[in-house]
């Protein structure tokens, strides 16, 4: 992910003081906005507890972390580093993945061609068409062993035309490499209470509340991912 460098991300880290609180960033819609195809119940569990148990535990580990760095304690920050990368990790990825989503009934979700012009037309360049584009990465995602994310990424400069895209897959909670369009939570967390164990009428779901602006921002540059998960605040 390009734009990770401006802040301290688990996996690069600068020995010293961490400074710096992590928060809750609130969810642009309301908790049952996105029902039928994600219920109020999990939306609510899946923000309120699961992510916010990753920030919790985010920070408490950059204490520690600080603290060994402190005491110059290597072996302890080594110890640290797995859990700051997936704790780290699951705040990102959330945190990119709330504003990915968008009320079925709203323009942002209904209408792809008017709300994300220039993705929908690299989309086609490369797979021939929308409905090709998701029935591509809907088999990407159901092919997802355990726990993970599937992503569209984009790399490039310039020009939005110039943008490769990308469908890729992270395990656990490992953030994807690449400048992040959507990506879609296959962690069971995100779909049992509703879907049981039928992941792809989770999929289909999903399908119904992408949020097409938002992709579009970021595609082309206007809203780059990290506005999503950079909610700090500094500690005194």
């Amino acid at each position: 992910m390009s734009d990770l460098g401006a802040v301290p991300v688990p996996g690069q880290f600068v020995l010293g003081e961490m400074t710096s609180t992590y928060t809750l960033p609130p969810l642009p819609y309301a908790y049952n906005a996105l029902e039928p195809h994600i219920s109020e119940q999990i939306m609510h569990l899946h923000h309120g507890r699961h992510h916010q148990a990753y920030i919790a535990s985010l920070n408490a580990l950059q204490k520690n972390y600080s603290a060994a760095a402190a005491a110059n304690n290597l072996h302890e920050q080594l110890a640290l580093q797995p859990l700051l990368k997936f704790h780290g990790g699951g705040h990102i990825n959330h945190a990119l993945f709330w504003p990915s989503l968008a009320p079925a009934q709203s323009d942002d979700a209904l209408y792809p061609e008017t709300k994300a012009p220039s993705l929908v037309a690299a989309v086609a360049a490369q797979w021939g068409s929308l409905g090709a584009f998701k029935a591509a990465f809907t088999a990407v995602l159901l092919g997802i062993q355990g726990s993970g994310w599937g992503w569209l990424t984009h790399s490039g400069s310039g020009s939005s035309s110039d943008h490769q895209l990308s469908i890729v897959t992270t395990k656990d909670q490992d953030v994807p490499v690449g400048d992040v369009v959507f990506g879609i939570d296959m962690w069971e967390h995100a779909y049992y209470l509703q879907y049981l164990n039928g992941k792809a009428a989770y999929v289909a779901g999903v399908w119904q509340v992408v949020n097409w602006t938002t992709a579009e921002a970021r595609f082309t540059g206007q809203r780059p991912a990290s506005v999503d998960y950079i909610t700090v605040t500094l500690s005194e």
